[in-house]
Order: C-alpha cells, then structure tokens, then sequence
C-alpha cells in the first residue's frame, strides 16, 4: 500500500502537473470504485483543481465551489500519467482522468478491487476521511509518546493504526522499527523513556529519508514505480536476506496476508518471533533463537 512517502511523491507530481488546470472529463470503468452519490462526481468535470493534499494515505483534490475528490489507492491501487485520451486498461483500470494536456490513470491490480472515489463538499466532509492519527513528521515528541501509549499495543500494529499515526503502513513500520532497534512485537507499555525517544527519532529518520529517496527517483518526472517492496529497503520484503547493518538473515512473521519482516541480531537479542505459518508446522521443534535455527 502506498504510505507516506509514496502519497507524498504522488502529491508532488501531481501538484506540478494539475494544479490549475481544468479536469475536462472522467471516464468510470469500474463502477465500485464510487463510493459516493451526492454530489455526483460528474458535478467535477469542466470545473479547475485548486489544490491537492495529503489525507493519511488517502489524495485529496480540491475544485472550486468547495468541492473534493478524496482517492484512496488501498493495497495496489496506483496512478499512471498517460497521453491525452489513453485508454482505461481493460483487466487493472478503474478510470482515467482527462485534462488539456494528458490523461491521469487510476489502476488497481489483483482479484479483490478496494481503491475508492468520494466526491464531498466542504471541508467537514473532507475531514470526516481522516482517521485522526497524528502526522509524524510534525508531531511533537510529547504529542507522540500520548498517542504511542494511548494503548498497549504491540509497537507494529501501534505504528500502523492510522488512529494513532497517520500514513504509516507494513512496509514503513518495518523500517521503522530496524532503524530503531525495536521489536515488533514489543507492547508499548513496556518502553522505556529511552525506547521511546529512539522510536521517535527514527520514525522521523526513516520517512524523511525515504521522502527524499522517491524524490531522488521521481526528479521531476511521474513517480511510475511505486512499490511496497523498494531494492533499498532495509528489511521489508527482504526475508532471508542479510541485514544491511548486521549481516544476519532477515526473518519474517507471517499472519493473514501480510508479513512483518525485522533482523533478529539487531531488534530482538537473537530471539526468533514466532511464525503462524511455520510454528504450526514445527510446534515444539520451533527455534527460539539464530543459534537454534542455523543449527538446524
């Protein structure tokens, strides 16, 4: 899922090449990706965005006579800056957006469509998209202890709740977390003040530089390459793979769908998390620790 760095990108680009600039026409090919009625969204068309905006990890684009489009692009819901009039793609399209100078994709891959449009009036409805979690890029160290200790909850589900923090998602939580030498599955009731200020620190650390990393990557153009599984990624998607900083294997806790990755050396003393898939498996024969498992 696009998170903070990657909306960030989005929003960027997008900003240079709409901002001002008429939407002549939206072309719906996927009637479910419309989550809203009133108004309908062809009340949009003819009309001149004013503004667009980070909302978590949702875009929001801003038309005259105070009204919203707010995108939401889910798991693999992505943008493409296309020529004038490009066509929907048949299997992963869900619209196209025309404008005088190009035509703006919205696509989704796989089975299960989830990426929504709303179009809203007023800034109330806007701010009713908002799931209330704090930017963490311009909190407060005291406003991030409140909202990390609000419950006591494992650091990685803490840092995804986009009740607590805004546009933190899997992937960036890993990071996260490695940056900060922390365990996932730590309860946050039981950091210490030092833990604590360390996660702050490297919350702010990891997704400023990865704000600048797709910069870096986008240099002025579309940011076409959006992916939850960046080549230079620390531990995301890199399960069995060295640890940049240590050179232990990456491990991975899977559960559902998603997979937390971290590197054991540097965030859990050596101590192996327990994996649904494998420790259903295994059962007692489980490793606890690297030592355990390189000997079997």
């Amino acid at each position: 899922m696009p998170e903070l760095p990657e909306i960030t990108a989005y929003v960027e680009s997008l900003r240079r090449l709409l901002l001002d600039q008429p939407l002549e026409r939206i072309r719906i090919a996927t009637p479910s990706l419309l989550r809203s009625v009133d108004p309908p969204y062809s009340v949009l068309q003819g009309r001149t965005i004013r503004s667009i905006e980070r909302l978590g990890k949702r875009i929001v684009f801003g038309f005259d006579d105070d009204l919203f489009m707010v995108i939401h692009l889910m798991i693999t819901g992505r943008f493409r800056w296309k020529q004038r009039g490009a066509a929907v793609p048949r299997k992963l399209g869900h619209a196209a957006f025309d404008f005088p100078h190009g035509t703006l994709l919205l696509t989704e891959a796989g089975t299960k469509k989830r990426a929504s449009l709303h179009v809203v009036r007023g800034q109330d409805a806007v701010a009713s998209h908002h799931r209330g979690g704090i930017e963490p890029l311009d909190v407060t160290r005291a406003a991030f202890r409140e909202a990390l200790l609000r419950e006591n909850r494992t650091l990685k589900r803490a840092l995804t709740d986009p009740r607590l923090f805004s546009g933190i998602g899997n992937a960036h939580s890993d990071e996260i977390l490695w940056e900060a030498k922390l365990s996932p599955v730590k309860l946050t009731h039981r950091l210490g003040p030092d833990e604590i200020e360390r996660l702050y620190d490297a919350t702010r650390r990891s997704l400023e530089a990865w704000v600048a990393i797709l910069r870096e990557e986008t240099a002025g153009g579309f940011p076409e390459k959006i992916t939850a599984f960046h080549p230079r990624m620390a531990v995301h998607g890199r399960y069995g793979q060295p640890c940049p900083r240590c050179g232990a294997n990456v491990q991975r806790i899977v559960y559902a769908s998603n997979e937390t990755n971290y590197c054991a050396a540097c965030q859990t003393g050596g101590r192996l998390l327990a994996d649904r898939a494998l420790s259903r498996l295994l059962r007692q024969d489980w490793p606890r620790t690297l030592e355990e498992l390189e000997e079997r």
